[in-house]
């Protein structure tokens, strides 16, 4: 793709963790002051800043959805202090492994005070703009002002909350969207109560000797209640880690694009969904830089197995998914938020994100390349079946993968994209629009690819069309080029008297109403061929330029169902 069109890497740095900038610090405004605006300083109750660890490297995770605390200590601390608490909760660990931020943020007063300190709450949730993974603790007096003000008022845009040794509050009356709480200490299970109201949680038993609550809808609402002194803090903030904390982030998308900002309260409750740490799924990840004789920079990619698997799986059983990350996002960005990874421990299959875009420290690998290490990875394990590879992107991920199956048609058995189709716009080059059009239109009625397109219909990166513009748009672009190499009619008209969504019939429509955020629904039917569904079709409504997490089990069942002949490389559909 033509480096021009691209955003620049330190403009997504950051796209989807909370990073709370420090006073002074020039950064991106979402309310259009320009790129020059500079932040007004902290808050004075923020006594004390542990900044997010930035190192770079292939090991470890990477920054989206970095957690970032906010932790409301036992009434005034001083910076010494404060820094000691941090130290003493051991959150510096944490933030050399996942990226973690932390802020030890006093009462605004002599005393917290429920509209004071809310107040500085949402002055410095706005003042990052782009909240992915907030969690809160608060201890004595701070888990008071924890449980009492922002349980009822803030809960729905917290992605988990620890308090130790607070009072117990009433359960709120109001609906609550909930809040993954670990409640410790003295008054722990009276405290709880609250939680596991606004949660919907039941009762699931013990574990190493506390009680584990969760709601039987969705688990990720899951309270944790510990009622042992709270003498060794270190040891409760990693039980509370490992138990809940490390469990989940929570972030919104909703009429919006996530990375692009939003305020407190403005788009309504934020999607729960799971933080991927391979070893908490049962995967085991592999890093694989490969040095190339003759060039400079190596390919990167990333290898999660399911840990049964990597050994003991009989010969060509295993599916394989491959992952590619958007413009200029890290290259575990899909495997950590795209869903497959989960649903690979699973589903039992093998999934691989690669570096194929190319990045300061890693070589491009483009059509060519993704095609020699799919050979590379299906000789080193024998387990790998390559009658069954599929590949699946993000954005610029998604036009890469809808080009694959395309021009790699012997290679892929679906494929499919999220965010992204074909860009009219880019037409020049071997895998301009033009030389994409002209292989589907050769290979038409020769060769069948399945494909799976999925798009936000709040999407301001890659929008979505409307029946003016859909000629030259992403997706309909792309799904007529599948449409034209399956042999079948492409779209040449929209009436959304026929389908409000889509603008075109398709069969097996229906509406899919899931728990993420307020109730978020996706859009979805196929296009058949015979009685092969060959084309499926997703439109999340109202979501932003991202992964919607569960289109990948969409996707996954879709994909399923296909494989390639290894000899003649037909198509072979498994109902």
């Amino acid at each position: 793709m033509n480096k021009n069109c691209l955003m620049s890497a330190a403009s997504l740095l950051c796209a989807a963790a909370l990073c709370v900038p420090a006073s002074g610090q020039h950064v991106p405004d979402p309310h259009g002051r320009g790129p020059a605006y500079q932040l007004p300083p902290l808050p004075e109750s923020v006594v004390y800043t542990l900044p997010a660890s930035y190192g770079g490297g292939f090991d470890g995770r990477s920054y989206n959805f970095a957690p970032q605390f906010f932790i409301y200590p036992d009434g005034a601390l001083d910076a010494k202090e404060a820094e000691a608490l941090v130290d003493e909760l051991g959150i510096p660990a944490y933030s050399k492994s996942d990226h973690a931020g932390a802020m030890v943020i006093n009462p605004a007063g002599a005393k917290y005070d429920s509209e004071a300190d809310f107040e500085v709450f949402v002055e410095l949730f706005n003042r990052a703009s782009r909240s992915g993974n907030l969690k809160v603790v608060g201890i004595g007096e701070g888990a008071d002002f924890v449980n009492e003000v922002l349980l009822p008022r803030a809960a729905d845009h917290i992605a988990g909350i620890l308090t130790i040794d607070g009072k117990a509050v009433k359960p709120g009356r109001e609906k609550s969207y909930g809040v993954p709480a670990y409640v410790a200490g003295k008054n722990a299970a009276r405290a709880a109560k609250a939680y596991i109201a606004a949660d919907g949680a039941v009762a699931c038993g013990e574990q190493d000797g506390v009680e584990i609550y969760e709601n039987p809808d969705e688990t990720l609402l899951r309270v944790v209640v510990n009622s042992a002194p709270a003498e060794d803090l270190g040891a409760v903030f990693a039980d509370a880690w490992d138990k809940l904390l490390c469990r989940n982030y929570r972030f919104n998308n909703y009429k919006h694009t996530q990375y692009m900002g939003a305020q407190f309260g403005q788009f309504g409750p934020y999607e729960l969904e799971p933080y991927m740490i391979p070893e908490k799924f049962g995967i085991v990840r592999n890093i694989v830089v490969k040095e190339r004789p003759g060039e400079e920079l190596p390919w990167l990619w990333y290898e999660y197995w399911p840990e049964e698997l990597l050994d003991g799986a009989p010969e060509r059983s295993v599916p394989v998914v491959v992952l590619l990350h958007g413009n200029t996002n890290d290259p575990r960005t899909q495997a950590e938020t795209s869903g497959f990874v989960e649903l690979a421990a699973e589903e039992k299959f093998f999934v691989v994100e690669m570096e194929w875009q190319g990045s300061r420290s890693a070589g491009a690998m483009g059509h060519d390349g993704v095609e020699a290490v799919l050979y590379e990875l299906t000789d080193k394990y024998p387990q790998l079946d390559p009658s069954r590879i599929y590949c699946e992107g993000l954005s610029a991920g998604s036009i890469t993968s809808t080009q694959l199956g395309i021009v790699k048609s012997h290679v892929f058995a679906a494929v499919g994209g999220h965010s992204g189709g074909l860009l009219g716009s880019f037409n020049r080059g071997a895998y301009g629009l033009r030389s994409i059009l002209a292989e589907a239109a050769q290979k038409r009625g020769g060769v069948e690819m399945p494909y799976c397109g999925v798009l936000g219909t709040a999407d301001d990166v890659v929008p979505f069309y409307n029946e003016d513009n859909f000629r030259d748009n992403n997706y309909i672009l792309a799904w007529n080029a599948y449409l034209t190499m399956n042999g079948l009619d492409t779209i040449d008209s929209i009436d959304f008297d026929v389908d409000p969504v889509f603008g075109f019939s398709l069969s097996d429509r229906e509406t899919v109403t899931t728990l993420k955020g307020a109730g978020i629904s996706m859009e979805t039917g196929v296009i058949r061929k015979g009685e092969v569904p060959m084309i499926r079709l997703v439109a999340v409504n109202d979501y932003g330029h991202w992964n919607f997490k569960p289109t990948a089990r969409v996707m996954w069942d879709f994909f399923k169902h296909f494989s390639r002949d290894q000899k003649t490389y037909e198509l072979i559909y498994t109902p």
